[in-house]
């Protein structure tokens, strides 16, 4: 041990002539510079971020010594990139560690950096190492520069004899020196997701985070919004826009200190979660994706929307699937011939697949409700005497796809599979067990736990290789907190069984690149993207009343793609028209979950109508630019508009939800059209036998025009919609 610090201690003494040079690393996208600096002490610092600077030379000109305050301290303090616990900071740090000779200070020093290049940006590696302890970080970071987003991380790795402690292992920590603070979260909960409240940041720490384990979300979503100087808006102001790459615990730490700047600090929740890292095994922080945005949060969403369809949303390129659901049209009761017909309707509809939900296995306790089951995924014999061949080939002979659901990751108590391993499932023997939706969270730490998760799926696709899709659901939290796997090791639980998650994800996708699946739990519980590197779209929300579905897709398109977030039209809500429902799901990747003999013969035609127009302008909605118009959160009306990246093609959505009596309505003002190109406006998605009454319905008007004066859209009716195709002449 003695001889390994030596060694550190030399290396680092030498590598400190380099670090008094002041070395600077910028790295930057086409309108952000983020600028780190080796300080006279040879350690990091960050000395900007902001707006790109023109000027290369200006990037040198930056001081790394901050002045935090006039405390009588005798240490030259500065904005310290990877701050560790038991310095001279007295701020929440990136990481503490608690040493094999019980001492938990970190000191990280510069030792060497490097530059690649990578899809689409540019990376940045950065060496640190402590100098009395063998414990090296390495920082990481990505910077797209047309995207105007950067990704960073962090891996801790040390060599000291036994295993070390980690309680604090941030992604990054970033700096900023402005006049105010406000912060946009996104709260949640079952049929209530990505709810959006602001609030301004004042001195001391803010922090949002879950405890759920097994996903993300359901209190909180990991992504926010903090406005520079002002609130944040959707068309001016500075906006830094982020969120993390994690399904599991979360924490977001923003605290402004004693001279009133922001320190933002993304990371796992290190709640119950002091990790053991054995020596050379390298402890990996989530990816933590950002974009600084100088006109507002519109402008961030597409940053981070045609981020992720280049880079981190499977598939990000290629098309979706149309779907018809049978869940809310028969839930856990049908069969084999019931099935077969509902494949039929959805050829009639003009969907691409029908999608078989929960209820289709286990035979000693069959699955006919939530308390059973779940776990032993053999097909129910009862309901389907063919198994899943049988409907595979109905689909085919129907002329659609067909896809299947799935939640690997859970068991029921009343399962074969928790009869035969119990000890597969995290719980506590010496509790009485309590359950979220009747069920446990398979211990996902446990390597056999994760190939017998990977081999239902293999199973499947081996025995039916045309499936075309799995909806794979997570419902339950981790609840009883105990792995029997991991034993005394239980302060690794959380972070490890989430990596197990991963570890079936990414064989999946090895084994099976060309399977689309939706990410689902419990809702919209997961919607990161770390998970979105192995699914083409999410679940919004279990809550399709179109109304509230405005708010919730609203919220989620500030981070996500409409690519990559699902919308069903079903019947939740009948005192909306099945038109207002339908454009509401438009706007999203679109699909049906309903029994077609409950709509009549106009309702319909107006469903096939409407497939057929959302597969038509899919080049605006999946691939173009989203601009959001009207805020629910702001008015008693909603709209968004999609423009195609050749700027031919653009469809606008409009909403009215409540308008008051004699409400004024004013004009929809379009944007990201060519100014100088000529659009027709074309009113689409009418019902049968309805003529449009849009004033300028039929009409060619300048994208110039539609931008500064725009279109009479809104009515005064409730619950209205209107969908509006634009087309260049």
């Amino acid at each position: 041990m003695k001889q390994l610090i030596l060694s550190a201690a030399l290396l680092l003494s030498a590598l400190q002539i380099e670090a008094a040079e002041h070395k600077v690393f910028r790295i930057s996208t086409n309108q952000t510079d983020l600028i780190l600096q080796v300080g006279d002490n040879g350690r990091l610092y960050q000395t900007y971020l902001g707006e790109k600077l023109l000027n290369d030379e200006d990037v040198n000109r930056f001081n790394w010594y901050q002045h935090p305050g006039s405390d009588g301290s005798i240490s030259q303090r500065g904005w310290e990139v990877y701050s560790g616990s038991g310095n001279e900071e007295f701020f929440e740090p990136a990481i503490a560690i608690t040493h094999n000779n019980g001492k938990t200070s970190t000191y990280l020093y510069y030792v060497s950096s490097s530059a690649q290049a990578v899809e689409g940006g540019m990376e940045t590696t950065i060496n640190l190492r402590d100098d009395k302890y063998p414990i090296d970080v390495t920082l990481h970071y990505v910077a797209y520069p047309k995207e105007n987003v950067i990704k960073t991380w962090s891996e801790i790795k040390h060599q000291e004899k036994k295993p070390i402690t980690l309680s604090r292992y941030a992604s990054t920590m970033l700096y900023f020196c402005n006049s105010a603070y406000y912060l946009t979260e996104f709260s949640s909960d079952w049929a209530k997701e990505a709810q959006m409240t602001s609030q301004q940041l004042q001195f001391g720490k803010k922090i949002v985070d879950t405890k759920l384990g097994s996903r993300a979300a359901m209190i909180a979503h990991p992504f926010f919004e903090v406005g520079l100087d002002q609130p944040v808006a959707e068309n001016q102001g500075k906006v830094l826009m982020g969120t993390l790459g994690w399904t599991g615990n979360f924490r977001f730490t923003f605290e402004v200190d004693n001279a009133g700047n922001l320190r933002v600090i993304p990371s796992i929740n290190p709640y119950a979660s002091n990790y053991q890292l054995p020596a050379n095994k390298v402890f990996t922080t989530p990816e933590f994706i950002f974009t600084l945005s100088y006109n507002g949060s519109s402008e961030g969403s597409r940053n981070l929307h045609e981020w992720a369809r280049n880079y981190s949303l499977k598939d990000g390129k290629e098309s979706r699937l149309t779907l018809l659901n049978n869940w809310e049209n028969t839930g856990f009761n049908f069969n084999q011939e019931i099935l077969a017909n509902l494949m039929k309707e959805a050829k009639h509809l003009g969907v691409d697949m029908f999608l078989l939900d929960d209820g289709w296995f286990a035979n000693k306790y069959p699955r006919n409700n939530d308390k059973a089951g779940l776990g032993d995924w053999e097909v129910n014999h009862s309901k389907l005497p063919g198994g899943i061949p049988a409907l595979v080939d109905a689909a085919k002979e129907a002329g659609v796809k067909f896809g299947i659901w799935i939640e690997p990751e859970m068991v029921n108590p009343k399962s074969e599979l928790f009869e035969k391993h119990p000890d597969w499932a995290i719980h506590d023997d010496n509790r009485t067990m309590y359950f979220y939706r009747n069920q446990l969270v398979l211990d996902l730490s446990n390597p056999a736990v994760q190939d017998y998760v990977y081999s239902i799926v293999e199973n499947i696709l081996k025995e039916n290789p045309d499936i075309a899709y799995f909806k794979w659901d997570c419902n339950s939290p981790i609840t009883n907190i105990y792995s029997p796997y991991l034993k005394d090791n239980q302060g690794n639980l959380y972070i490890d069984h989430m990596r197990g998650v991963y570890n079936v994800f990414k064989r999946v996708k090895e084994k099976y690149p060309n399977v689309p699946m939706m990410l689902c739990s419990g809702g919209g519980s997961r919607c990161d993207y770390e998970a979105l590197k192995y699914f083409t779209e999410f679940w919004c929300s279990d809550n399709t009343d179109p109304i509230e579905r405005l708010y919730i897709q609203w919220g989620f398109s500030q981070f996500f793609p409409a690519k990559s977030m699902c919308a069903h039209v079903t019947s939740w809500n009948k005192n909306t028209s099945i038109k207002f429902r339908t454009d509401v799901a438009s706007m999203c990747k679109l699909g049906f979950d309903l029994g077609l003999k409950e709509l009549s013969s106009d309702e319909l035609t107006y469903c096939q109508t409407a497939v057929n127009n959302w597969k038509r302008l899919t080049p605006s909605i999946m691939d173009g630019d989203q601009y959001r118009l009207v805020s629910p959160y702001q008015s008693n009306h909603m709209a968004v508009n999609y423009v195609s990246k050749n700027r031919q093609q653009a469809v606008l959505f409009t909403y009215d939800i409540h308008p008051r009596f004699q409400e004024k309505l004013l004009n929809v003002k379009l944007e990201g059209l060519d100014p100088f190109k000529r659009y027709k406006v074309t009113e689409i998605n009418l019902m049968p036998g309805q003529t449009s009454t849009l004033e300028a319905n039929g009409k060619t008007f300048s994208g110039d025009y539609l931008m500064k004066v725009g279109l009479k859209a809104f009515s005064a009716n409730h619950t209205q919609s209107r969908v509006i195709e634009l087309t260049a002449e």
